[in-house]
């Protein structure tokens, strides 16, 4: 992908040659896109797949003979590829993404012609399941290709570079096709004198053109009243939506949903933030702060850590109770009062019980390493027994011998040699 985009870049600046150069400025158009996405894997983000379509809509402005204006909206589902350090939630499966950037097209030849190569350049901003928002800086080249009654077939390759601190660059590639809103200027219709007539209504339009004669009406509407399409009592001409029932407090359109969530802005608590019905169109609480939601966190009025449902890191109490585990040099006994420390980590593991435990035996480099090996084993074995005695699912736990492989200290002093004859703990979650 990278290859064709420089590819295409150069390929505008070799046809912009032999036209004619006749000023002109092209009128407010609108048109479909469609194209794709294309982003870069990194070891710092989540997987993604490398590419990605999508499609969306177009609006142009001539600013003047050479600089157009243009505005577009993208419709995709990715899994965005968010770094991995920030504390956003990871996507499992591909979400909603929308884009949306304004750009100055420069020309190199004018609308008269054929084909025409440009440069683009402008912001964007992305919208990642409509929550988090990535912006970006598009640069690019493009092909403008004049097609018939004004309309316009446009293909370009932009490079997006990064602009805020959830940005990944990438590239897009889109083909769009855009008509100009405005249409040819009918000719008046010449109607032949008429003879006066009677107009019951004393609308102005006499009954034998008068569609609704007994009605007063506007000339506009054949001698009718003025509609309304969608019967919400706001005239088609004042209904900012016509075709939608809505108030006349919203000129006619329906109570505005500003962040899409299903609840009207009138109804939601959190207005500007998407949410959920059942929380008055509010985001699911996280009372305790730990981000993890009220509806996944285990322990809801506790901090703790999204690995263990939002309950707390037992990790720091395992390292306090393993403090106590040293052995003296070719022993693997550990006194019972030491032992009964164990009973903490078990009223833990009763409560959470997605949590595995490793038990980790440890020597110093005394010794020989066959010896030392089995040493570790039975250091860790004796833990391991302890627990399984007091009723912890032995599947939950896993025993294990690193002989002198692990030091904490140096093994160059007695020491450094007594805090290497250890047993650790670690919480597997």
């Amino acid at each position: 992908m990278k290859k064709f985009f420089y590819l295409f870049v150069a390929f505008t600046f070799t046809i912009s040659a032999n036209a004619q150069d006749t000023p002109t400025i092209k009128p407010a158009s609108i048109g479909i896109r469609g194209g794709l996405y294309d982003f870069k894997k990194s070891t710092n983000t989540n997987d993604l797949t490398k590419s990605s379509s999508n499609f969306g809509f177009q609006y142009l402005q001539g600013w003047n003979k050479k600089i157009d204006f243009v505005a577009n909206i993208d419709f995709s589902t990715i899994k965005y590829p968010y770094y991995a350090s920030l504390k956003v939630p990871n996507g499992v499966t591909a979400k909603d993404y929308v884009s949306m950037d304004f750009n100055f097209n420069y020309k190199f030849l004018t609308d008269e012609n054929k084909v025409v190569p440009y440069l683009t350049a402008g912001i964007g901003v992305g919208m990642d399941r409509l929550y988090y928002y990535s912006v970006y800086a598009p640069m690019g080249a493009g092909l403008q290709i004049k097609a018939n009654h004004g309309s316009f077939i446009f293909l370009q390759a932009t490079h997006n570079a990064e602009a805020s601190y959830l940005t990944k660059k990438h590239n897009s590639f889109s083909l769009s096709y855009t008509l100009p809103i405005k249409g040819r200027d009918k000719k008046p219709i010449l109607l032949p004198p008429a003879p006066i007539a009677a107009d019951t209504d004393n609308d102005g339009v006499v009954d034998s053109l008068d569609k609704c004669p007994t009605v007063s009406g506007t000339a506009k509407y054949l001698g009718c009243p003025i509609p309304d399409s969608d019967n919400d009592g706001v005239n088609d001409e004042q209904d900012k939506c016509p075709t939608v029932a809505g108030t006349a407090k919203y000129l006619g359109c329906p109570i505005p949903d500003t962040d899409n969530d299903g609840v009207n802005d009138e109804q939601d608590k959190c207005p500007t933030v998407a949410g959920l019905s059942r929380y008055g169109g509010c985001p699911i609480p996280d009372t305790d702060k730990d981000s993890v939601n009220d509806e996944q966190d285990k322990c809801p009025t506790e901090a703790g850590i999204a690995a263990n449902n939002g309950c707390p890191d037992i990790q720091p109490l395992l390292n306090e109770i393993a403090h106590n585990f040293k052995f003296k040099t070719g022993k693997s006994a550990i006194a019972k009062q030491k032992l009964v420390k164990v009973d903490a980590a078990i009223v833990e593991l009763n409560k959470y019980a997605n949590i595995i435990l490793e038990i980790n035996g440890n020597t110093d480099n005394v010794g020989s390493k066959k010896s030392n090996q089995k040493l570790s084993e039975r250091r860790a074995a004796v833990v391991y027994a302890y627990l399984v005695k007091k009723g912890i699912d032995s599947k939950r736990l896993i025993k294990q011998g690193f002989a002198d492989t692990k030091p904490v200290s140096t093994n160059k002093t007695a020491k450094g040699r007594a805090q290497n004859r250890r047993t650790d703990l670690n919480a597997k979650y």
